[in-house]
C-alpha cells in the first residue's frame, strides 16, 4: 500500500484554555497561522466566509485495533471508528468547518475553534454548501 507524508502548512494559535469536542459547538475563536511560503493562496478568503480546515490530531496516540469500536462521550453506545468525529483515527487527520474573521497578511482569524493551540494545519479548502438541482 502507498504510503503519503505531508508537510503542515501552518498551525492554529488560540488563548482557549478549554476546547468543545467539534467545531459545530464552539464559540471559541483564534488564528491560522499560514505559513509565509503560502500567504498568497490566501487572497481570495474573506471575512464572513466559512473554511474547511484540515488537520492533525496530534496529540493523538498511535492507532490501535482496540480504538475500531469506540464510546463517543456523547452518546449511550459503541460507534465503529469511521462513524465518529473521534481524534483516535488509523490516520489522525481532523476537519473543522471554521468561520473566518478576518484575513490579515499570513493570519486568518477564525470562530469555532476545536483544535489545541499548536495544531498542525495540513490544508485549507473553502466550504462550499450542498444544493440539490
Amino acid at each position: 500500500m502507498e504510503e503519503f507524508i505531508f508537510k503542515p502548512i501552518g498551525y492554529v494559535k488560540t488563548r482557549a484554555e478549554t476546547i468543545p469536542r467539534h467545531w459545530s459547538v464552539s464559540d471559541v475563536e483564534g488564528e491560522i497561522i499560514v505559513d509565509s511560503e503560502y500567504k498568497v493562496g490566501l487572497r481570495d478568503i474573506k471575512s464572513g466566509e466559512k473554511i474547511v480546515v484540515i488537520f492533525c490530531f496530534h496529540k493523538s496516540p498511535p492507532f490501535t485495533a482496540e480504538k475500531l469500536i469506540q464510546k463517543p462521550p456523547h452518546l449511550n453506545e459503541t460507534r465503529g471508528v469511521f462513524s465518529t468525529c473521534s481524534p483516535h483515527r488509523p490516520n489522525p487527520i481532523g476537519l473543522s468547518i471554521l468561520e473566518v474573521i478576518d484575513v490579515v497578511d499570513n493570519i486568518i482569524k477564525v470562530r469555532r475553534i476545536d483544535m489545541y493551540d499548536g495544531t498542525p494545519v495540513l490544508d485549507i479548502k473553502p466550504y462550499v454548501e450542498y444544493t440539490s438541482k
